[in-house]
């Protein structure tokens, strides 16, 4: 027996595409898995109900799912790695944190102060602070590429007769693709990611940046996944149906560890552990 098919896009997410696409109905994967994730009305991550467990609705596990003992780790490691730096005198930031609690919610924490930054809540950071962030990287909109007929071709999503296909994009050139790749392989590029911790590193705080996240250094993605690292999750089971039920799935990729160390020390940040 096959897979089950999946249920066909919403009218809504079909209307919120049409608005944003071009005049041929199409635009690229980075902007269809933004839309798809994060659209404050068709958005998976903007709709209400319980994403993240084991309950009735949920898509998948992370390691706040296993109660109070990861915020209890979580805590002792970023006190460890302060150093001699008294955590008391710093604010826990949790960005993307899925409850307005976070990670510390009920613990007797060492931080001075402990607060949220929900997903579309303005990013702002000041002070003395310790940084933290769970699966919030890998779940930053990335553009897809794939080699065909000896070069690079950007992909996207096309809307045809309510059916949501994926089209190639004009031949594209960029310094950070593969440089040797084998036709047909797909490069999912998370330079989103990158672009985020950027903007992270630019706000005008002092202390210590933490998170945890699915990701590969550049050898491993340039080289050992041609089929690329762009998957979907439904129901606590992994597809590689990326246009499925789009604003109903989770949508993520692999950060390149690589990219993101450059990216803290281009702003100072010490070598990162």
């Amino acid at each position: 027996m096959g897979s089950p098919a999946m249920p066909a896009p919403s009218a809504a997410f079909l209307a919120a595409f049409s608005a944003r696409a071009d005049a041929a109905g199409a635009m690229p994967f980075a902007r269809f898995m933004d839309l798809a994730l994060y659209d404050p009305q068709v958005g998976y991550y903007r709709r209400p109900g319980p994403r993240v467990g084991r309950g009735p609705g949920t898509d998948f596990f992370t390691a706040s799912s296993s109660g109070p003992v990861f915020g209890e780790l979580v805590a002792a490691a970023c006190a460890e790695l302060l150093g001699d730096r008294d955590p008391r005198g710093h604010t826990f930031v949790e960005i993307g944190a899925e409850s307005a609690a976070g990670v510390l919610a009920g613990l007797d924490h060492p931080f001075g102060a402990a607060r949220t930054i929900a997903l579309g809540e303005p990013l702002r950071l000041e002070g003395k602070c310790v940084v933290f962030s769970n699966e919030l990287f890998d779940a930053q909109p990335c553009r897809r590429f794939a080699f065909r007929r000896g070069a690079w071709r950007e992909l996207g999503v096309q809307l045809v007769q309510g059916t949501l296909i994926e089209v190639d994009l004009p031949v594209t050139d960029h310094p950070r693709l593969p440089l040797a790749p084998r036709e047909g392989a797909i490069f999912d590029a998370p330079f989103a990611a990158t672009a985020l911790l950027e903007k992270i590193a630019t706000e005008p705080w002092t202390g210590l940046f933490v998170t945890c996240d699915y990701g590969k250094g550049w050898a491993e993605l340039s080289e050992e996944t041609p089929g690329g690292t762009a998957r979907a999750y439904h129901q606590h089971r992994q597809s590689n149906d990326l246009l499925a039920q789009p604003g109903e799935q989770d949508l993520t990729c692999h950060v390149c560890w690589d990219w993101l160390a450059e990216a803290l020390q281009r702003h100072n940040f010490p070598t990162p552990q």
